[in-house]
């Protein structure tokens, strides 16, 4: 049985002191869950990522990083490295991210790049890709997300994958208020899912996590997360408010 994933993802959201609030407020409605094969995930700000560590300690939510630079060490400005990460307790990282793309510019290279050094310091990431409007509205999404999962992670050995977290995330449907429809995200699942079986094989494919990551809310959790293919969400907005994350993590 796959494991199944709810992650919030809090972007450039909330100071110390509200981190550490809203994980008091999150541990005490994630306690009263049955969760079942189900991980609880947050990603605060780098700031506040120690501080999240320790005040998760014995619960069953985890703290992971919004991103990750490749080299080790260097004169790379700002950045943050895998060590850096581990020393205060983070083993997995949010990689790919449509707005790290977008904003920061980053290609499948760099990527590819990050997954590396995630899988050379024993960590493991949340890889997130996925097409935009135009995308869709050409007919071209299911080519745009297999060449960003061929570039930036068929270079992998089978064994590596036990490491990979895959968030397909519809970039039209961020932010937007629009949401794919659940027959829209399986049907973008199952393909995911098809691709990395004609590369590796049936167990792989079968064993990988596969997260949506577009819009969801209370509303509409239960029935995308009832597709076969659908094993979780990488939330944005919906993540920020205990009662609509608490509300998400139960309809799984």
């Amino acid at each position: 049985m796959r494991t199944k994933i709810v992650a919030g993802n809090w972007k450039l959201n909330y100071d110390k002191k509200t981190t550490n609030k809203f994980i008091e407020s999150l541990k005490k409605s994630v306690d009263k869950l049955p969760l079942n094969n189900t991980r609880v995930i947050i990603a605060p700000t780098f700031v506040n990522l120690s501080s999240a560590v320790e005040k998760v300690e014995k619960s069953n939510i985890e703290v992971v990083a919004q991103n990750m630079h490749q080299a080790t060490s260097g004169a790379f400005t700002g950045e943050i490295s895998a060590d850096m990460l581990k020393a205060v307790g983070v083993n997995t990282v949010i990689l790919g991210h449509s707005e790290r793309r977008t904003y920061f510019n980053e290609t499948d290279q760099a990527l590819a790049e990050k997954v590396n050094t995630i899988l050379e310091k024993g960590m493991e990431t949340i890889f997130c890709f996925g097409e935009l409007l135009e995308d869709r509205k050409s007919d071209n999404h299911f080519e745009v997300v297999e060449s960003q999962l061929k570039n930036a992670l068929f270079h992998l050995e089978a064994k590596d994958w036990k490491s990979i977290i895959l968030a397909y995330e519809p970039v039209w449907a961020i932010g937007t208020g629009e949401t794919a429809s659940p027959e829209q995200a399986q049907e973008m699942h199952a393909f995911i899912r098809s691709i990395i079986e004609k590369k590796y094989n049936k167990e792989v494919a079968e064993k990988v996590s596969i997260l949506y990551g577009g819009s969801v809310k209370p509303a509409n959790a239960e029935e995308i997360f009832s597709k076969p293919d659908v094993d979780g969400g990488l939330i944005g907005g919906a993540a920020l408010k205990v009662d609509d994350f608490t509300a998400i993590i139960a309809a799984i």
